[in-house]
């Protein structure tokens, strides 16, 4: 571990967004897994979800995403009702991207706030349950023949407006993890294949120097 290695892993911690999250229905193919991890990565999102009834299956499919997985945690769950659940039970607004009359125009939302962005399937889209219980339908709008773009652009192109929000209320200028957080994933982000091992042991992380050593 370089300090200039350590250096970099803080700076992206600092600016990691707790209260942001993108949820993905029923999405499988890995290169637009990859495409929306590394998204969500770019601007500061640490946790995601998935909601599929073959954990199995995104789990290899992960497997292929080239990597970008490193930095954010997928959450699997069966149904879109539990993972709503739980989100809004920890206060969060969410906000179905579907291209229908009821949807508004995704830069007239105020992502500020806590807030999960939810994506449909490649080739089903947006599940009847991720409509009838997010809390708005956003869209993005369309001038030419096509009527939707690829579901990993649109995470993208809805996730910058976010990040653009969020910047200007100043919301990447100090660090919002607690300090427990922090100090976890800034071990495991150092040292992901000793964390491995520890976890397995079910054994505490040692602690850290100022440049990244582990303090034995």
């Amino acid at each position: 571990m370089t300090p200039e290695r350590f250096q970099k892993i803080k700076d992206v911690l600092s600016r990691r967004q707790p209260d942001l999250t993108v949820v993905m229905d029923h999405v499988h193919k890995p290169h637009n897994l990859a495409a929306i991890i590394r998204s969500c990565d770019a601007i500061g999102i640490g946790d995601i979800h998935g909601v599929s009834r073959n954990e199995q299956k995104v789990g290899v499919n992960l497997k292929a995403a080239s990597g970008s997985n490193h930095w954010v945690n997928l959450h699997i769950h069966d149904t879109i009702p539990s993972v709503f659940d739980t989100l809004k039970k920890q206060g969060y607004k969410i906000y179905t991207a579907n291209n229908s009359i009821n949807s508004v125009d995704f830069r007239d939302v105020d992502y500020t706030l806590s807030s999960a962005i939810v994506l449909g399937a490649e080739l089903d889209g947006i599940s009847n349950d991720s409509i009838q219980l997010a809390d708005k339908e956003i869209r993005i709008p369309m001038d030419g023949m096509v009527g939707s773009l690829n579901v990993s652009v649109a995470n993208a192109v809805i996730l910058f407006e976010v990040q653009r929000q969020r910047q200007h209320a100043g919301l990447y200028k100090e660090r919002r993890l607690d300090d427990t957080l922090y100090k976890t994933l800034l071990f495991e982000f150092a040292y992901p294949e000793v964390a491995a091992v520890l976890k397995r042991k079910s054994e505490p992380y040692p602690q850290l120097d100022k440049e990244g050593q582990i303090i034995r």
